[in-house]
């Protein structure tokens, strides 16, 4: 009984470090893109397992052009845009190609979920149809509004409820091993 035990306990360590890709593709890099336009700095916040080196805005064409640097294949990540800036109907371009990430948008913000495939270079174009538009002094987002955009659960939730799952077996079987050897 104590070698079956120690031996499913050595091999959830030993498979573990299989799942370090996951893990290493789902961590994500925080960039804060300041955009300048009209009198105004506004702050495009995105969470990524990729880099954005640069980025362009042109605020006739209604575009941010993001440039992308990934080292894996399989890109995910996060874009938050003030409405304020950029919103309306947007249209993405992924290296010239129409693009369709999830978006979810209230009268403040636009979260946009991207999961595309690609290492190397990528580009990355997101149109609007309008540009500072309801712009207020005091236009604040509050983090309760953030929490509502972000009800998805991401991949990196998922394998840390899998490892608090793994962890609680283990200790619950160390448990009965422990109170059967006191009998």
């Amino acid at each position: 009984m104590k070698i079956i035990f120690l031996v499913s306990l050595v091999s959830l360590f030993a498979i573990s470090p299989v799942y370090g890709q996951i893990l290493s593709d789902a961590t994500g890099l925080v960039n804060r893109l300041d955009v300048q336009t009209g009198g105004y700095t506004f702050e495009i916040k995105t969470v990524s397992n990729f880099n954005i080196p640069d980025f362009d805005f042109d605020k006739d064409e209604k575009r941010l052009s993001l440039f992308i640097n990934s080292g894996l294949e399989n890109n995910l990540g996060e874009i938050l845009i003030p409405q304020t800036l950029l919103g309306g109907n947007f249209t993405f371009y992924l290296n010239e190609n129409q693009y369709f990430p999830k978006i979810n948008s209230n009268e403040k913000i636009s979260f946009i979920t991207l999961n595309f495939t690609g290492s190397g270079e990528n580009k990355l174009d997101i149109i609007g149809t309008t540009y500072l538009d309801g712009l207020v002094e005091k236009d604040k987002i509050t983090p309760k509004e953030i929490l509502l955009l972000e009800k998805t659960e991401t991949l990196s939730d998922s394998l840390g409820w899998l490892a608090l799952l793994g962890f609680l077996i283990v200790a619950s079987a160390l448990i009965v091993v422990k109170i059967r050897n006191r009998k």
